[in-house]
């Protein structure tokens, strides 16, 4: 195999054999260190550099590494972490560019690494996503509710964002893949563990049109704990988070928690005042100031930017893009791009494709804003991939 993982993109991966994701100690540790030196720090027993200096914190950073040492025997080399691209399992890093930027705002929180199975981009995805989630034991109108928004929200462009579990999840899923939409699984176990598991069809589809992510390496199992620790990536990865039905002690609540504390925009669609499943909703738009939306154009309108309102009803003649996958159709019209988005769009050539770094040079701005901008205007169906680069697609509005 020649292909070859970098030392810090090997040791991101074998920490998420070695840790639970969210452990503070290995959160501090990766920003004070990175992770080939605490991964060293971990095999030997040493830590890099002075680190804990008061007792207490040395004695719990000792607990740290204990635990984490425990399962230093189940490590797999770089080659067999390598070796998951056969069955189409990838890792991605903070250094990658899929690695979605918007998971930074987790701090020593955010994942060490992501793993994933699918054909989308996890990145230019959420650029615009929703989140939909609610109840396991949906009612009709629920299930309904978010099936309807998803499908709404994915041919308008948006990707929709999930946990892949019964009820709403499913629901919100099965939408934006009627409606040949991205849709993105979040799970709490190994993209190559099917739970539950009368949804290993449904995840195969979403990895057909979407994308499967986890914190935990392929071949690990759910367990109470780890669905609660998953929903903070669900919340951070979508633009906003909408709530269909949830009680007041819920899965969904939790990530609506999470959503409103990293300032995402947070909704949630009331139901009747008699029903438990929807209390947690009505909570929501009651005490934590999330909007009540009823239709997929005002979470549209609600994600907006103030002043660049999105357009009502999506075209229906996208093609598919280089990937084979369809894509998404324009979701702004072409005059209300702001400033620096319309010199870039304005920058690509008519005819075939260019490298991000040539855009950036004909529009006059900095390759990083360029690349940020370029992934933006595909995910809004302006332009696409292309061997060369970046190329209009030919329903360019």
């Amino acid at each position: 195999m020649t292909e070859k993982l970098t030392d810090e993109a090997y040791a991101r991966a074998a920490l998420t054999y070695l840790a639970e994701p969210a452990d503070r100690w290995l959160g501090r540790l990766l920003r004070l260190h990175g992770a080939a030196a605490t991964l060293d720090a971990i095999k030997t027993g040493r830590l890099p550099g002075h680190h804990a200096t008061k007792p207490t914190a040395r004695g719990a950073m000792k607990a740290a590494m204990e635990r984490w040492q425990v399962r230093l025997p189940g490590l797999p080399a770089p080659q067999e972490v390598l070796a998951f691209r056969e069955s189409g399992i990838r890792v991605i890093t903070p250094d990658d560019p899929e690695w979605p930027g918007q998971l930074a705002d987790l701090g020593d929180d955010q994942p060490y690494a992501l793993w994933l199975r699918g054909n989308a981009d996890l990145r230019f995805s959420c650029l615009r996503s929703v989140a939909i989630v609610g109840s396991r034991a949906a009612t009709a109108y629920g299930s309904y509710v978010a099936a309807e928004f998803a499908a709404s929200l994915a041919a308008r462009g948006l990707a929709v964002v999930s946990g892949g579990a019964f009820g709403i999840d499913a629901a919100a899923h099965r939408g934006a893949l009627g409606a040949d939409g991205v849709t993105i699984a979040v799970l709490a176990c190994g993209v190559d563990v099917p739970y539950p598991a009368a949804h290993a069809e449904l995840f195969d589809a979403i990895a057909a049109q979407g994308v499967l992510a986890s914190e935990w390496p392929p071949g690990q199992h759910v367990s109470r704990l780890r669905f609660l620790v998953r929903n903070r990536v669900i919340a951070a990865l979508a633009t906003g988070t909408l709530v269909v039905e949830a009680a007041q002690r819920s899965g969904a609540l939790n990530t609506a928690r999470h959503a409103r504390d990293l300032h995402r925009r947070l909704m949630a669609v009331p139901g009747p005042v008699t029903s438990d499943l929807s209390a947690g909703c009505h909570q929501v738009i009651r005490e934590w100031q999330g909007t009540l939306v009823t239709s997929a154009a005002e979470v549209i309108e609600h994600l907006s930017p103030v002043g660049v309102p999105l357009v009502a009803e999506a075209g229906t003649g996208a093609g598919a893009g280089p990937s084979g996958r369809r894509a998404a159709p324009a979701v702004l019209p072409r005059d209300l791009l702001d400033l620096e988005s319309a010199r870039v769009l304005d920058a690509m050539p008519r005819r075939g494709g260019m490298g991000t770094v040539r855009v950036a040079q004909r529009a006059g701005l900095a390759p990083a804003t360029t690349a940020t901008l370029l992934g933006q205007l595909a995910t809004g169906g302006f332009i696409e991939r292309c061997d060369e680069g970046w190329r209009l697609r030919h329903s360019c509005p």
